[in-house]
């Protein structure tokens, strides 16, 4: 049995320095926890939660591919995306939150990634190699 959520009891507020997508997560996990959003509660699709929100749905679709692969939420095409489970370890990845944090609060002051990343580097304790990072462009690339 789904129980359709309407309207979403969720908001995002752009002048914090938390990224949207990370807001939607934080808020869905948290009323699935405290028991607001419960196993087997139907949410919005992505668009119509995206356009609830003023957000991309690509933004929204993010947070519920994350989920999923939490199992917090379930995906089925007819019946669209339910809570799955009650999340029993936190879901977030505290490296990824606090680049994420870092990176629009560097934003938010009108730092480019470079520069952010620079500042990173000016600041790690100890010696940095001289390598660029695994993934992504190259910071040392002019």
């Amino acid at each position: 049995m789904t129980r359709e959520v309407t309207p979403p009891r969720i908001v995002v507020d752009p002048e914090n320095g938390v990224a949207p997508w990370r807001q939607v997560r934080d808020q869905l996990v948290h009323l699935v926890r405290t028991g607001a959003l419960p196993v087997g509660t139907r949410l919005p699709a992505i668009r119509q939660l995206a356009g609830d929100l003023g957000l991309a749905a690509g933004t929204v679709a993010r947070v519920y591919r994350e989920l999923e692969a939490a199992g917090v939420l379930r995906t089925a095409r007819r019946a669209g995306t339910v809570v799955a489970a009650v999340p029993a370890q936190p879901v977030a990845d505290p490296l990824g939150d606090l680049a994420a944090d870092y990176a629009a609060r560097a934003a938010a002051l009108g730092a480019d990634p470079r520069t952010a990343a620079d500042a990173v580097l000016a600041a790690w304790p100890g010696d940095v190699p001289d390598r660029p990072p695994v993934a992504g462009p190259s910071w040392h690339d002019s």
